[in-house]
């Protein structure tokens, strides 16, 4: 199989993307900092600017899966990431298969963060079958979901 310096180039660059928005992606996703609890005199919290557009390269990104080992304060971590359909749920754990067959095992717990439709929403709305994108952090072999985004159903 021949390879052309375009397909290179479009790899790496691909790839080059993919590591920019998962840079700046789980350390926002990751914050898991309490919020406080909200109160009749308390004013309300402030947008984060820039939020939604730190994954929007990610988005872009064509690909069903990946690693990559990104850089935060706290040292080196390996960023994972899918897009997939959901084939299981049970109690703290997602099972998610990619398009071309990879199929992966999400730990949840109390700091991830699910969309749905567009807003706020929890792990138990989510049902079998139902298309996803998840962010998370791998250590070893257990993969823990920061996010899952379930998108808008057009």
């Amino acid at each position: 199989m021949r390879t052309n310096r375009k397909t290179i180039a479009a790899g790496a660059g691909a790839a080059g993307l993919l590591g920019l928005g998962l840079y700046l992606a789980v350390p926002a996703a990751a914050n898991s900092a309490p919020s406080p609890s909200p109160s009749a005199t308390s004013a309300a919290p402030k947008a984060h600017p820039g939020h939604g557009k730190r994954l929007a390269a990610l988005r872009r990104v064509r690909g069903v899966h990946g690693e990559a080992t990104v850089r935060t304060k706290d040292g080196f971590r390996l960023a994972d990431w899918q897009r997939g359909k959901i084939t299981g749920i049970s109690g703290t754990t997602l099972t998610v298969r990619s398009a071309d067959g990879a199929t992966w095992t999400w730990t949840t717990n109390g700091d991830t963060r699910v969309r749905k439709d567009g807003g706020k929403s929890t792990v138990s709305a989510l049902a079998s079958g139902a298309q996803v994108f998840v962010l998370g952090e791998r250590t070893g072999d257990t993969r823990t979901a920061k996010l899952i985004r379930e998108p808008k159903k057009n």
